[in-house]
């Protein structure tokens, strides 16, 4: 017969099971599991040693996640890393407690705990995840990925690229990155500006395409103060979405296209360099053009329509939202 002191006391036990909050629990994940812990990436040239970073999965950038809108996002965040963190879901309509903005929405992650993320996407977009908890040092370590949520009805294109822009601050003698995230210059400048820039982790990325084939380029700035100054070359093409929401007229991408930190772009365009030439997709720094990402192009694809100037052509799926 059960005493009543060994029902409180297993009444109290049952209750504390309850409530133990999420990062507790990470021992035994219940999701698909999202670790952030120290690696090593040939960030630099061949020529240079691997870089120490800190990156979700070991990866840079993280694992791109990809959902159709009104899916479910549920991880389990598992910290390996020396400090605290969490994760923020960065443009995500998402309740408050899967925010992941710790001391305001959720306790930050301890090392060696964890916590559990779950969530409806209700908007499709181009977003993005990264590191919430001395976000100055831990995204510019590389705690971030992609989140593409996708419409239910795609336009009409052959392809899509999905582009993080970013900057790191190196040791141009070893290539890791600087260990001063308290620098005085940085606070007095409002950010941190690295001095080797890179798309998707690499400094040389290239990606092949074939003359009229349209594409389109999900563009994330994850840098922490770097503002991307951008335009196209051997392509023609239009702005259709700006931080994950559609423009209600795509807007020709004639001169530049400005990025600042944490923004993203979504262009559409239609590659008019011939085959054996080189698209790119252009940074422009001290008003001249520097290569951000290359499109070596070899074939032909079939011509698309192009994109009235009176931009008669729309996202209808993006009408719905």
């Amino acid at each position: 017969m059960t005493t009543r002191r060994e029902f409180l006391e297993q009444g109290a036990a049952t209750i504390a099971a309850l409530t133990v909050p999420a990062l507790a629990r990470a021992a035994t994940p219940r999701f698909a599991e999202l670790k952030a812990r120290p690696a090593r990436v040939q960030l630099a040239p061949p020529t240079y040693p691997k870089t120490e970073i800190w990156g979700y999965d070991g990866a840079m950038p993280g694992p791109e996640l990809r959902m159709a809108q009104g899916a479910r996002i549920q991880r389990s965040f598992l910290n390996e890393l020396p400090q605290a963190s969490s994760v923020h879901w960065h443009g995500i309509r998402i309740d408050n407690a899967m925010d992941g903005v710790p001391g305001l929405t959720q306790p930050a992650v301890e090392p060696g705990q964890g916590f559990d993320y779950d969530f409806v996407v209700p908007d499709a977009g181009t977003y993005w995840y990264h590191a919430h908890n001395r976000s100055t040092e831990q995204v510019a370590r590389g705690l971030y990925g992609a989140l593409i949520v996708e419409e239910p009805e795609a336009p009409d294109i052959d392809r899509e690229e999905v582009l993080i822009l970013d900057d790191w601050l190196l040791d141009p003698e070893t290539a890791q990155i600087d260990p001063d995230f308290t620098s005085r210059h940085d606070r007095s400048h409002a950010g941190r500006r690295g001095n080797f820039i890179a798309t998707n982790g690499r400094f040389d990325l290239s990606l092949d395409v074939k003359q009229n084939e349209r594409l389109r380029l999900r563009l994330i700035n994850a840098a922490n103060a770097r503002i991307f100054v951008l335009s196209i070359f051997g392509m023609e093409g239009w702005t259709v979405a700006l931080d994950g929401m559609p423009l209600s007229e795509p807007k020709p991408v004639s001169e530049v296209l400005i990025i600042g930190p944490g923004q993203r772009a979504d262009l559409i365009v239609d590659v008019t360099a011939a085959s054996g030439e080189t698209a790119h997709l252009v940074r422009v720094e001290d008003q001249e053009g520097v290569s951000q990402v290359a499109f070596p192009v070899s074939g032909r694809a079939g011509r698309h329509i192009p994109c009235p100037r009176t931009h008669a052509w729309t996202y209808p799926a993006w009408k719905k939202r």
